[in-house]
């Protein structure tokens, strides 16, 4: 998370910033469990009990009384200790999910129902769907409809994958509860749901705030950063939902120029002033150069559509813009050029990774061993302080990060996931550049490269499809001569 340093210069926004301070959801007070009051199995009782099963006559709860146990639930939850929440959820998963034993008898009355009338055995195979439905699924709806219960209901998913992943309460019963939750927030954030919404300067100070701590691709520093990329020549959008409505749910980033881009320090860090006026003149192409998910248990594809909307706002605003792209970082790419040295130096080779000529000024260059020596200064990030060695490194490493995009393949599909995001969205893998990033995050996930994949509208959905189906890369003339290089000098 970040924080931002409150400058001098803007004591007014710090002020701001005092006056509408929230405790973030992700921050919950301690509470000992000795002064919490009904224990865990209690809870959970009481919480499922809240759904009565089908057709047992029982008087169904009132509004109010579904309303206070599902409150009651989420305190509790928020409440417990994050190294006992495994457990709970775990326990929810396994003793309040589907009646495995009434499934069995209802599929035996299903089949001797075929022999009655049609009402006899619609009914019983009524009862055999509702009888499928894990009842947590039914308490979890009613918690939806606390006016903070969407939120609750995307961290509680937030924690089951991140104890997933852990191993920490991997079962099937977990699995089987992350997948009811996702179907749920499928339904619940589908596009109709969603709004589209500028950030501007303008925008409340929580929200400011909130878009500069999720910011993921390129960090925000501080309030005048932050206010340079909202405003002149840049446009910011999210997506919010009306449960949700001070979460943003995904934020893009857009840059307004005349060409596109091939340098993110231009953007980020030497952009226009806050203080300029822009001419819409000028301006012919969009740069999306970061795009974030802040909900972790979302987990709902969103990026294509946000991008297909913020085009469609633009060509609204600018009728003459003729150009989209991104400008990409390219994650995983040194570690995976590591690896390829790591191997290059177990196997005592080096031909496969560069033609004789550049390995003799790399030679020239460092001193030692050169497949080690360079995997350190590489690893360190200590090779972009020689300018011969930025020189001699510029084709070898445009070659191979053009065949990691391209070539590396993750079930049929580009390995690095960006690039997949892109390609899947039907654009082309137009450009890499050269030096794009050389922060020290650029630096040490993709040797300071980044790439544009460009939008030809006309042909994004083409693209798309080609691609899903058939795993088909739409490439430039640049990507592909780079590719065709190096399988020469691979001899793949």
């Amino acid at each position: 998370m970040v924080r931002l340093p409150l400058l001098w210069a803007q004591r007014w926004k710090a002020v701001a910033l005092l006056s509408c301070r929230l405790t973030p959801s992700s921050r919950r007070p301690h509470t000992d469990s000795s002064s919490r009051g009904p224990d865990m199995d209690e809870i959970l009782r009481r919480s499922v009990a809240a759904v009565p099963p089908y057709e047992t006559g029982q008087k169904p709860l009132s509004l109010a009384q579904l309303e206070g146990r599902a409150r009651e639930f989420v305190q509790f939850y928020r409440g417990l200790e994050a190294a006992h929440r495994p457990a709970f959820l775990a326990k929810l998963a396994a003793e309040y999910g589907v009646d495995h034993g009434l499934v069995a008898e209802l599929c035996g009355r299903v089949t001797e129902a075929q022999s009655r009338d049609l009402a006899a055995l619609l009914h019983v195979e009524d009862r055999l769907r509702y009888s499928l439905i894990p009842r947590y699924k039914f308490f979890f709806n009613h918690i939806c409809r606390l006016e903070d219960g969407v939120k609750f209901i995307v961290d509680l998913r937030a924690d089951i994958l991140q104890m997933l992943a852990s191993k920490s309460a991997d079962s099937p019963q977990m699995r089987e509860m992350n997948g009811i939750l996702k179907m749920l927030l499928s339904d619940w954030f589908s596009l109709g749901f969603l709004n589209l919404e500028r950030i501007t300067w303008q925008s409340s100070c929580e929200l400011l705030q909130k878009i500069s701590q999720y910011e993921a691709v390129h960090p925000v520093r501080n309030w005048t950063d932050i206010r340079r990329r909202v405003g002149p020549y840049r446009r910011c959008y999210v997506f919010t939902h009306n449960n949700m409505p001070r979460e943003p749910l995904i934020v893009l980033h857009v840059a307004l120029t005349d060409d596109i881009s091939k340098d993110i320090q231009a953007i980020v860090q030497f952009g226009p002033s806050p203080e300029m006026t822009e001419d819409a003149s000028k301006i012919t192409t969009a740069i999306f150069y970061s795009i974030s998910s802040s909900q972790p248990g979302l987990w709902v594809e969103l990026g294509n559509y946000l991008i297909k909307r913020v085009v469609k706002e633009l060509q609204g605003e600018f009728p003459h813009m003729n150009q989209f792209s991104s400008l990409s970082p390219i994650p995983g790419f040194t570690m995976w050029l590591l690896g390829i040295l790591s191997n290059q130096i177990k196997e005592g080779k080096s031909n496969q990774i560069f033609a004789q000529a550049e390995y003799k000024e790399i030679q020239d260059v460092i001193e030692g061993p050169v497949l080690e020596t360079l995997k350190r200064l590489l690893a360190t990030n200590e090779w972009v302080r020689s300018d011969k060695l930025v020189r001699v490194l510029e084709m070898p490493l445009m070659r191979l990060c053009a065949w990691y995009l391209y070539g590396e393949k993750h079930r049929g599909g580009a390995l690095n996931p960006v690039a997949n995001f892109h390609l899947q969205n039907g654009a082309v893998m137009w450009r890499l550049n050269w030096l794009a990033d050389t922060s020290p995050r650029g630096l040490s996930s993709s040797s300071g490269m980044m790439a544009n994949y460009r939008y030809f509208l006309e042909d994004t959905n083409h693209n798309s499809v080609q691609y899903l189906r058939t795993r088909y890369i739409e490439a430039s003339e640049q990507i592909l001569s780079l590719v065709a290089q190096y399988q020469k000098i691979s001899k793949l």
